[in-house]
């Protein structure tokens, strides 16, 4: 699946940084962070795009995106039916855009099984919408939702991306699923984006009363040093009810601990983004 075709992402000449959500272990808080990052980074002033390349389609639910609205979606994208400006939606959230997804993703795979450049159509369509959409309303953020796997969907995605943020739930097995992660992230670094780094890991689901939360993230820090997140985006109930009302946690309840976090990381991001530029 992955040839020797290292080049440069997606086109960042005007301005717009492709983040990849990933980690092949379900359950970790990926769509979760994907749409409330999100959220977060238009709330403070960022024009936003979502891409949901997982099957399942969580994050176009999550931000209030009706099943029967979803197509064209990013299967159309990927096998060429249509461009990724004729398939994103606006949300509730000014600034905020999404490009939902639909079970037709489970079939890409073979549908694109023939194409020698199957692991580059979301890296094509990408540089394609950002040199054509239009300066005020074009995205200094695109976010990439991945389906819990480390299958050509998120191949795809890594290929496209400037940068990897990998959100790693608090518990047991945390490290040993991102050992993996990261041996994928070489091998797509060495074949194909030689650009892609990892944005940070993101620690999520802490819950402080479980001393087996804090010794993970010790453990994680230790492993990972700076590329952990400051932030930690703790055990919430609102976080967990916002998707049933096809809202992000800000809109659903801005007060709570979740909310905050989410918002700290979204300041955090935009730091890290800031500090490499400088670099």
């Amino acid at each position: 699946m992955i040839q020797n075709i290292a080049s440069a992402p997606a086109d960042t000449a005007r301005g717009a940084r492709v983040l990849v959500l990933a980690n092949q272990k379900g359950g970790v808080g990926k769509t979760t962070t994907a749409i409330n990052l999100g959220t977060a980074l238009a709330a403070i002033g960022e024009n936003v795009l979502i891409i949901d390349l997982d099957p399942q389609g969580n994050a176009s639910t999550g931000l209030g995106i009706e099943r029967s609205k979803r197509t064209p979606s990013t299967y159309d994208v990927l096998v060429g039916n249509c461009r990724l400006d004729e398939v994103q939606r606006a949300t509730a959230i000014p600034r905020l855009k999404v490009a939902p997804a639909t079970l037709d993703l489970l079939g890409v795979e073979l549908e694109l099984a023939a194409h020698s450049d199957r692991v580059l159509k979301l890296r094509s369509a990408l540089q394609k919408y950002i040199r054509t959409e239009p300066k005020e309303e074009s995205a200094s953020y695109i976010l990439v939702d991945c389906p819990p796997s480390l299958n050509l969907l998120t191949i795809n995605a890594l290929a496209a991306a400037n940068a990897i943020l990998v959100p790693l739930q608090c518990e047991f097995f945390a490290l040993e699923g991102l050992s993996q992660l990261l041996k994928t992230v070489e091998q797509v670094k060495r074949t194909i984006n030689d650009q892609l780094s990892i944005h940070g890991v993101l620690m999520t689901m802490f819950d402080p009363r479980n001393s087996l939360s804090s010794q993970v993230v010790a453990d994680v820090r230790s492993f990972m040093g700076d590329k952990v997140y400051d932030t930690i985006i703790p055990r919430n109930v609102r976080v967990s009810e916002a998707p049933s009302y096809g809202k992000p946690v800000l809109l659903y309840d801005l007060k709570c601990s979740g909310s905050q976090a989410y918002l700290k990381l979204a300041s955090e991001v935009i730091s890290r983004e800031r500090r490499s530029q400088a670099a």
